[in-house]
């Protein structure tokens, strides 16, 4: 079996950071505008506390996934808490281990500084996403709510 290899995005990334984000983004049925592609990718180089990290997967050398992350604050505890935002796959690489070696990349990134509350969220609608999701964590019960 060959093994995924995680890594942080590099400036090289841009074109394959975009195909897969893209890729999320159409999976979601969701679009951005070119502004948010560009100031994304810059936040994902910008230092601070707080700005967006990623990581991208490669198999066999090839990107096939990637992660962005962030790190917040919380009235509920004195470290951050890290929000994992996007989670993407290549459709033909999934059940291959690259979703759960992204998950914990970011689990173990957040506990170099003192962080253990790494979070998602995932439409109710994703199931194949859900039998990992179910695997590796546990389901909170919360439901979402945005004021849109």
């Amino acid at each position: 079996m060959t093994e995924v290899t995680i890594r942080p995005l590099e400036q090289s990334d841009h074109a394959e950071w975009r195909r897969l984000w893209t890729d999320y983004l159409i999976f979601y049925k969701a679009t951005v505008p070119e502004e948010v592609y560009q100031t994304t990718w810059k936040r994902l180089f910008t230092e601070g506390e707080y700005e967006p990290k990623g990581f991208i997967a490669l198999l066999d050398g090839k990107p096939v996934g990637l992660t962005h992350y962030m790190y917040h604050r919380s009235c509920w505890s004195v470290v951050n808490n890290c929000y994992l935002q996007d989670l993407f796959a290549d459709p033909d690489v999934r059940g291959k281990g690259v979703g759960a070696a992204l998950i914990e990349s970011v689990k173990q990134e957040a506990a170099k500084i003192g962080v253990a509350n790494v979070y998602w969220m995932t439409h109710e609608t994703n199931t194949t996403a859900r039998k990992l999701y179910d695997y590796v964590a546990r389901r909170t019960g919360f439901i979402e709510y945005d004021l849109l």
